[in-house]
């Protein structure tokens, strides 16, 4: 007796605790995830850092710088002017030069190379989608599953209240020697039964709310309760086409923009073969009264020579094997997405058509039955193991139902991970 008043003193101070607790919705939590979680800052500076880089796709080659000594004689005696034996003089020899070079990129290959950097954070972009669906419906599974639990706690403080009565009435009924003593400790059984199940659903749910709170980025410890409203929403009319997955599926926008970014990547290669033009200039100082020189020089780089351009080609048919191949992939997604999506919308519909009969027929017919046995066991016309086999069936059939509740609303957030309904 003193652990069953411990117990509901435990159950009072619990209730009396979570009714100060602050109610969150669904909506709430994922906002919130949406707005802090690290993983998504984590996505959004990589896609910074990635447009920050594309910002130098038009570099051009750094201009190249020369200095030194030109066409120099080894004897430093013949850098100065010398007598040509004829009482003249002759210039000396050597020269000091100064020179440079610049390169010009072809404004076509700028173009390509801009165009392939700056479409490289788009990828990134469909990642951190993909990434975020995948946390917000992680939440919404962790919130259904508490919602189940809440429920399923209501139902065994009900039933725990049946019991108590049932087990209070037979000791008295059994004093006075109206009663059989052999469904009572089934009752004190199922008791206990209950009371461990409610402490297993107590620890349950700190385990959704500990992980909630992480995934909103918040102390894990934080207390607050939820709604325990919910739409078990219908998919009969929904179809799991090409339509719907490539318009909404993040990982399907990350292949098409890989297919892109390698078609991009392709261009670049094929404009690397295009000529590249130059200029270099050169300026000499005469040593010995030799006259100042320059020179002017055009280059030419020619990449589309057989023997040079051997890796760039190689590497266009690999990239263009590299965009089939993804395509293929793509395929192979939308249809595996499509078999998943119509499998669990089948699996859905059974779900809620079995908990339309347990709230219309199976539930209602058992309570009946339960309210009947109560009434005859109160005017001792039945026994406590019929009313007991009455409360224990309507029992099963309530847990039941909770389990098909919970197996529903999971089907119902996996086709929303599967359909992207962030």
């Amino acid at each position: 007796m003193l652990k069953n008043k411990l117990l509901c003193l435990a159950v009072m101070l619990l209730a009396a605790h979570m009714a100060n607790a602050q109610v969150v919705k669904l909506e709430s939590i994922l906002d919130s995830i949406r707005a802090v979680h690290p993983v998504i800052k984590m996505y959004d500076y990589e896609i910074r850092s990635m447009d920050a880089a594309a910002k130098g796709a038009r570099s051009w080659m750094p201009p190249e710088f020369s200095s030194g000594l030109w066409m120099v004689p080894y004897d430093p005696s013949r850098w100065k002017k010398m007598d040509d034996g004829m009482g003249g003089t002759t210039e000396g020899m050597g020269q000091y030069m100064i020179g440079g070079q610049q390169m010009f990129p072809s404004r076509k290959k700028l173009d390509a190379d801009a165009k392939y950097m700056e479409t490289m954070s788009s990828v990134e972009k469909e990642k951190k989608n993909a990434t975020l669906n995948e946390l917000v419906n992680d939440a919404k599974q962790l919130y259904y599953e508490w919602l189940v639990l809440k429920k399923r706690q209501s139902i065994l403080e009900q039933n725990e209240k049946l019991l108590d009565f049932m087990i209070k009435n037979a000791e008295i009924r059994y004093r006075n020697g109206l009663e059989k003593i052999n469904a009572y400790y089934k009752a004190k059984a199922a008791l206990g039964n209950i009371q461990n199940m409610r402490l297993m659903a107590d620890n349950d749910i700190r385990e959704k709310r500990i992980r909630i709170n992480a995934l909103m980025n918040r102390n894990v410890m934080t207390d607050f309760e939820i709604d325990t409203a919910y739409i078990l929403t219908d998919y009969s009319s929904m179809a799991f086409d090409s339509t719907l997955f490539y318009g909404n599926r993040s990982d399907l926008k990350a292949v098409d923009n890989q297919i892109n970014l390698t078609y991009l990547k392709q261009e670049t290669e094929k404009q690397s073969l295009r000529p590249q033009f130059g200029v270099r200039y050169e300026h000499m100082f005469g040593f010995g009264g030799l006259p100042m020189q320059y020179s002017v020089m055009g280059m030419l780089k020619l990449p589309m020579a057989r023997w040079s351009s051997k890796m760039n080609r190689a590497n266009m048919e690999s990239l263009r094997l590299k965009a089939t191949a993804l395509q293929s992939q793509k395929e192979m997604m939308l249809n595996e997405y499509s078999g998943m999506a119509y499998g669990m919308r089948n699996e859905l519909e059974l779900k809620r058509k079995q908990l339309q009969l347990y709230d219309s027929s199976i539930v209602p017919a058992l309570q009946n039955n339960y309210k009947i046995m109560q009434l005859g066991y109160e005017q001792n016309t039945e026994e406590l193991f019929m009313l007991f086999d009455a409360w224990e069936t309507l029992y099963m059939a309530r847990i039941e139902q909770l389990e098909l509740l919970g197996q529903a609303l999971k089907l119902q957030v996996s086709i929303e991970r599967l359909i992207e309904q962030k």
